[in-house]
């Protein structure tokens, strides 16, 4: 009887190693995962949404901790020296998607890279400089003509609309 609650125990130990090893590969702080947007954890949630602004996200990751909330996006690729400003954007929409929705504003948010984390404070100044961008962007949405804001020749030639711009680059 001795030799199977040690065996059990030793299976429980090797279970929540493994666990937590999952969890830090995908980037996330320690936490209970409330939201996911992966099929890897469990059942893929349903957008976060904030009708004011129209505004509709699905972050990666919602970890609680602490009573915080904290968004996490996973990005596939090696780090930058510093995140890109469309990282950070995109991770401040889902911050505002957190207050609306749960009512706790998070203090932070976090980008994960291959091999690298950043967290990103969700600051009033990123807030007002996202509210700013979606007011943009909304009045890009009823342009007739709207310009290239890139200088990467990367990025173009990802572009799903490369092969009808008049802007492409080389």
């Amino acid at each position: 009887m001795t030799y199977i609650v040690l065996i059990l125990f030793l299976l429980a130990l090797v279970f929540f190693w493994q666990s937590n090893r999952q969890q830090k590969a995908a980037g996330l702080p320690g936490g209970r995962v409330i939201y996911t947007d992966t099929d890897g954890w469990g059942k893929v949630e349903k957008p976060l949404y904030y009708a004011a602004l129209s505004l509709t996200g699905k972050p990666d990751y919602l970890i609680e901790k602490n009573g915080q909330i904290i968004p996490v996006e996973v990005k596939s690729g090696r780090a930058p020296e510093a995140p890109y400003d469309s990282h950070i954007f995109q991770l401040a929409s889902y911050c505002l998607l957190v207050e609306k929705t749960y009512k706790k504003r998070p203090p932070y948010g976090i980008i994960h890279y291959e091999n690298r984390d950043f967290a990103v404070d969700y600051t009033r100044e990123l807030e007002s400089a996202l509210i700013e961008l979606l007011a943009d962007m909304r009045e890009d949405d009823v342009r007739r003509s709207v310009h290239r804001s890139h200088e990467q020749a990367s990025r173009c030639k990802r572009c799903g609309y490369r092969n009808v711009c008049e802007e492409k680059l080389a």
